[in-house]
């Protein structure tokens, strides 16, 4: 079982051994807390175990937003509000950090400058752990709160050559403010806690450590080529690829995430379905494309933004959103937006070439803009490729493969050597 917690919903979708896809559920988001984190959840659950068993659920992962944290207590009670990914209202906290310091968690929106923030806000002497979204969320349905995962934890600071955190931060923080242990993604965290066996999951359903939403959606493609990128269109523009070595560029906003012996570089622009999202309800988004046509060009320059700031392809905390002129036509304003973030996807894949990255041959598309036909007719038209969408575009089927597999899944799909002595033990290790 794989759960995915977006913006707008928490999802929840189950797979059999053969990959094949049993159920999706959806629950409405009404707030960003942990408690509405609970009640969507709940019902989500309830929706899919009227069609799945629930005895025969194994294992489930979580995904998360990346950069949403929060501070709880050892038994899970949340100690502070959650602070949400796009938050960048702590950024100030980043001149506490020498200039080498955590060059990913850097941006006014990663869960560095929201950590440092919350260690000022604690009391005194009280004992706490920091939780990323997915931490929280599995730690609840375990019973059992202090884990997080490579993925979710980057951005908070975590060192990924030497894998752990590092001292520095360990000595900004209070004594009573503890860092979560951090696992490959995948690994075993814990078992079915009292929620999840009020609903008749056994007592021995795993739980193992998550992911971020992007990487879960990364994995959901099933891509495997290093001139393959996959752009996830969601409530933010995400574009990955894989490479071989490590890519960071804190000026440009690229990271790289571990997946197995290889990486999966990338960046998030603040542009996508949010922006379009302030001026279109669904229905009007589907009947102005049908008015579109994706091969001309649009003849405006956007560059879509809710408010001031970017973190991709250029890391700009005073980049000014622009969405003038406003042509008298709706649909040619769609077509406008639809363009320019289009034109961003492309300089952010450019911006991954120049950094060391393969050319890209094709886009495989995941999230919930994957499906307008004319915005993908739009992108193939300005990217010069093959733009396809993706088999799967859930980043909760991501994440119901990695509790399939566990970390397996990351050695088998993204190691270079297969006879590598360190993933064959690795291989053994989590069987």
């Amino acid at each position: 079982m794989g759960i995915d917690c977006g913006t707008s919903a928490i999802r929840v979708c189950a797979i059999n051994d053969h990959r094949e896809l049993l159920g999706l559920t959806a629950s409405e988001l009404t707030a960003q807390s942990p408690r509405a984190w609970q009640q969507a959840l709940t019902g989500a659950l309830k929706e899919l175990l009227a069609v799945v068993p629930a005895q025969s659920v194994q294992s489930i992962a979580v995904d998360g937003t990346s950069g949403t944290v929060l501070v709880c207590d050892t038994k899970g009670k949340p100690l502070s509000p959650a602070i949400m990914y796009d938050d960048a209202s702590h950024a100030n906290q980043i001149t506490k950090l020498a200039a080498d310091q955590a060059p990913v968690a850097r941006s006014a929106t990663a869960g560095l400058p929201k950590i440092l923030y919350l260690a000022e806000q604690i009391s005194a002497g009280t004992s706490c752990i920091i939780q990323h979204q997915a931490d929280w969320i599995s730690g609840w349905l375990a019973d059992h709160y202090g884990f997080s995962d490579e993925n979710n934890a980057l951005k908070s600071g975590y060192d990924l050559q030497q894998r752990c955190w590092p001292e520095w931060l360990q000595q900004l923080l209070p004594g009573s403010m503890q860092l979560p242990e951090v696992l490959i993604p995948g690994t075993s965290t814990g078992t079915a806690g009292e929620f999840l066996q009020s609903l008749g999951l056994n007592a021995d359903t795993r739980i193992v450590a998550g992911t971020t939403d992007s990487t879960a959606s990364f994995l959901a493609t099933g891509v495997t080529e290093l001139d393959c990128g996959v752009t996830t269109l969601g409530s933010t523009l995400v574009i990955k690829q894989l490479c071989e070595d490590e890519i960071i560029d804190a000026r440009r906003g690229v990271y790289s995430h571990r997946l197995g012996k290889k990486w999966l570089t990338g960046g998030a622009s603040n542009t996508g379905g949010k922006v379009l999202n302030q001026y279109f309800s669904p229905q009007e988004l589907g009947r102005l494309s049908e008015q579109i046509n994706p091969h001309l060009e649009s003849g405006l320059d956007y560059y879509p933004l809710l408010n001031r700031g970017e973190r991709f392809p250029v890391n700009d905390p005073e980049k000014t959103p622009l969405l003038s002129p406003r042509p008298q036509q709706d649909h040619e304003f769609l077509h406008g937006l639809l363009e320019s973030i289009a034109n961003i996807e492309k300089n952010g894949y450019h911006a991954l070439n120049s950094l060391g990255t393969k050319h890209i041959k094709q886009v495989v598309t995941a999230g919930g803009g994957a499906v307008n036909n004319v915005w993908n007719g739009i992108r193939q038209r300005v990217l010069g490729c093959p733009v396809t969408l993706a088999a799967q575009t859930e980043a909760a089927f991501g994440s119901a493969l990695l509790a399939k597999e566990g970390s397996r899944l990351f050695c088998l799909l993204y190691t270079s050597d297969a006879a590598d002595d360190e993933y064959n033990v690795l291989l053994e290790v989590v069987g």
